[in-house]
């Protein structure tokens, strides 16, 4: 019997095929994020927790490895994550509030140094753009932050979302090693093996990004602040601050940070200076990217610099600065899992009852 000839040819029934794979995790993936937007009060603690987990773990791994209980472990663990970033957060406040106006009048007086040598049109006015920059500022962040609690204030959404979150991380901690247990309870059966695989090669990710980060953006902060300090550059503390914040937000914040600092000393100091500054910056960066990044990040998921700023994108998008601030974290972890996917799940044992050399089923 003569088999019937294919409706379309072998490219056409491909290209259809990854067309509809490419539509069904797109839709996965849109009601996620859909859920997590409409969730977000939720999701914004747990997402937090697992960040501070993935920052003070090893903390934690090496406490109990020493006989200290878990939960006195945790305990600590949770009371040095908010030493830790309750004092970052004092520091970074009290310098910026202390060299806040400085930094602010020097870009002023930037702006309309750029508007006077460069023959911007006499209309433009350095305190309009100033006012319009405020406005979009206060727009944004009013975006990003607004929706968290409904009915309550900013100041208790932020304290109610970080007590959670501290919570969470005590109990994330404490119960890390059951989460072996709980993706063999929750995967398909014959899958739990795998699926705890990707879970720890996520994370694993998500860990040494956090891990390498501050240890970047604290190497970053001081060579900068002690550059703009000999340089003579005034609000240096306060812009070394902002360097330490902005890296977090990979290339924006720092392009962001580096060229505040730049303006600032153009502003105060004149264009040599500036010149001078631009070279610290720059040199700075050329440290993270060709020594730092490689050494300190070289067994985590490396990403193309395009799809981080796509990611940067997408998570200002959904969620402004705290998806800016989420975003690569999270690609880190799907880059892990999509990793794990691609290597395999090992071959199966050989039977120990079969003979010598018999493959195994």
């Amino acid at each position: 019997m003569q088999t019937p000839k294919p409706l379309l040819p072998d490219g056409a029934r491909r290209t259809a095929a990854w067309c509809g794979v490419v539509l069904l995790v797109a839709g996965v993936a849109g009601v996620a994020i859909w859920l997590c937007v409409t969730l977000k009060t939720a999701v914004t603690p747990v997402l937090l927790a697992l960040l501070g987990t993935a920052l003070l773990g090893p903390v934690h791994r090496r406490m109990t490895a020493h006989g200290v209980n878990r939960s006195v472990a945790a305990a600590l663990t949770c009371a040095l994550l908010v030493a830790v970033v309750g004092g970052a957060a004092y520091i970074v406040v009290t310098a910026l509030v202390d060299t806040g106006d400085q930094i602010v009048r020097s870009l002023k007086d930037a702006g309309q140094w750029v508007i006077d040598h460069f023959g911007i049109e006499k209309g433009a006015n350095v305190d309009h753009l100033a006012s319009n920059a405020g406005k979009l500022f206060e727009k944004f962040g009013a975006s990003a932050a607004g929706g968290l609690l409904s009915g309550i204030s900013l100041l208790g959404s932020l304290v109610a979302t970080s007590v959670l979150a501290l919570l969470l991380t005590f109990f994330f901690v404490r119960d890390s090693d059951r989460a072996a247990h709980l993706a063999h309870a929750v995967a398909p059966r014959g899958t739990g093996d795998l699926v705890e695989a990707m879970g720890r090669r996520a994370f694993e990710a998500v860990e040494g990004f956090m891990r390498g980060t501050t240890f970047i953006a604290l190497i970053d902060a001081l060579c900068i602040t002690v550059g703009l300090l000999i340089l003579g550059v005034p609000g240096a503390v306060g812009l070394g601050a902002l360097v330490f914040v902005g890296a977090y937000i990979p290339y924006l914040g720092a392009f962001i940070s580096g060229a505040v600092a730049v303006l600032v000393a153009l502003a105060d100091r004149g264009l040599a200076i500036a010149l001078w500054a631009l070279g610290v910056v720059l040199a700075v960066q050329v440290l993270e990217g060709h020594v730092l990044q490689p050494v300190i990040q070289s067994r985590t998921v490396q990403m193309h610099p395009a799809m981080i700023l796509i990611a940067l994108t997408a998570g200002a998008s959904v969620a402004g600065i705290l998806g800016m601030l989420l975003a690569v974290p999270l690609c880190a972890a799907v880059f892990g899992i999509i990793g794990e996917l691609r290597e395999g799940r090992p071959d199966a044992p050989e039977d120990p009852a079969a003979p010598p050399g018999t493959p195994a089923p």
